[in-house]
């Protein structure tokens, strides 16, 4: 009993400190990309206007250097990405204007420069020295969702992404999901805002069968989904695809979403005297519910339906415990037709969704388009 309330003692202090650890790293990033919001605000507007000449950033990297030696980070190149970063987002509505820190900045000034003697030279350079340390700190996006994220997730986003929206949303998706560069980078390469854009349009419009959270379901499942890491060939079958999954789960999951565990491939429903195996089973943290994947190599038909809801109705009545909600059933087909999905839907009592997969990058620009045409379009409605 005593080695048992030991071991617990040890876990928890173990969680405290990784807890910490995650707070304190949480803590320097954010201090980090705020200085480096700071630096960019300020060196934009010195170059905005025109006190400052073409050469200055270069300049100004040669000084840093020659102070600090060590410091790394604030070569010319890097600094022009930093102007790029404010840039890009001072404007933008989904960042929360910062409060001026006028109070803190005073303190700090008070601390570096000190009254000189009365002379009217030193005094001016005292003025414009404050001036200038009071412009540096009243910048600060500590509290907005720019703190959130990561340096290198945000050269990534601003870099690779056109407007505000597809930037919030990689930003959003940063945070939520917790993606490092790599898979950052293999979603905006797998166009998922245009993706995610266009599926929601689609599942707004179609007449949706998803019981429970509807909105809240349709935010977390999607209309297509990309395997282009799964390396099948040209003709494959349901258990090469399968197998390809489970041997891509990491992959796969991230496509899905990280709110999803995997419990099972070929998991057993049985009922009466006969077995039956779904083709993938996952659990959804946030939904609460047992999600089923059957897999489907060629396009969709109606008669896949019937076979998905009595998957549904075994999960529920036999699986399914009692504080979690009623299970979600996905198909994944190679291809459908909307309006065969529409109508088959149509009278299906369980949550249940079609969606697409490809086994390769979509063609970006052709998406763009697409979702051109679909904000063209509700314009035009409005």
């Amino acid at each position: 009993m005593n080695e048992n309330v030991e071991h617990i003692g040890f876990s928890v202090l173990h969680e405290a400190i990784r807890q910490a650890r995650y707070n304190a790293l949480k803590s320097v990033n954010a201090e980090l990309v705020n200085l480096y919001w700071q630096v960019g605000a300020f060196v934009s507007k010195q170059l905005a206007r025109s006190q400052w000449g073409d050469k200055t950033v270069e300049r100004l990297s040669d000084f840093l250097h020659s102070q600090d030696p060590t410091l790394k980070g604030f070569d010319k190149r890097s600094i022009y990405r930093m102007i790029e970063f404010y840039e890009k987002y001072h404007t933008a509505a989904f960042v929360v204007p910062p409060e001026p820190q006028l109070q803190s900045a005073n303190n700090q000034i008070s601390e570096i420069v000190v009254p000189p003697e009365p002379q009217l030279e030193k005094e001016a350079e005292s003025e414009i020295i404050a001036a200038m340390w009071r412009q540096i700190n009243e910048e600060s996006i500590r509290q907005t969702i720019l703190a959130k994220i990561s340096w290198t997730n945000h050269l990534l986003i601003f870099s690779r992404c056109k407007s505000d929206e597809e930037r919030e949303f990689y930003l959003k998706m940063s945070i939520k999901e917790k993606y490092s560069k790599r898979e950052l980078d293999r979603q905006i390469s797998s166009s998922l805002f245009e993706r995610t854009m266009l599926s929601k349009n689609l599942m707004m419009s179609a007449p949706s069968n998803l019981t429970h959270n509807s909105s809240f379901i349709t935010n977390n499942f999607k209309d297509n989904y990309v395997f282009e890491f799964l390396n099948l060939p040209e003709k494959y079958s349901e258990s090469d695809l399968q197998k390809s999954l489970i041997k891509q789960i990491k992959n796969f999951i991230l496509e899905l979403g990280k709110d999803f565990l995997f419990i099972s491939e070929e998991y057993k429903v049985q009922v009466g005297n006969s077995d039956f195996y779904i083709d993938l089973l996952l659990y959804h943290r946030s939904l609460q519910c047992l999600v089923a994947f059957e897999l489907k190599v060629d396009k969709f038909k109606p008669e896949h339906l019937g076979q998905l809801n009595f998957y549904l109705e075994a999960l529920d009545r036999d699986v399914k415990k009692q504080n979690e909600n009623p299970s979600i059933g996905v198909l994944l087909c190679k291809d459908k037709d909307k309006e065969v999905v529409e109508y088959a839907l149509s009278r299906s009592l369980s949550p249940t969704m079609v969606s697409e997969y490809k086994t390769h990058l979509p063609d970006k620009k052709l998406l763009q388009q697409k979702l051109h045409e679909l904000f063209e379009n509700n314009i035009e409605i409005e």
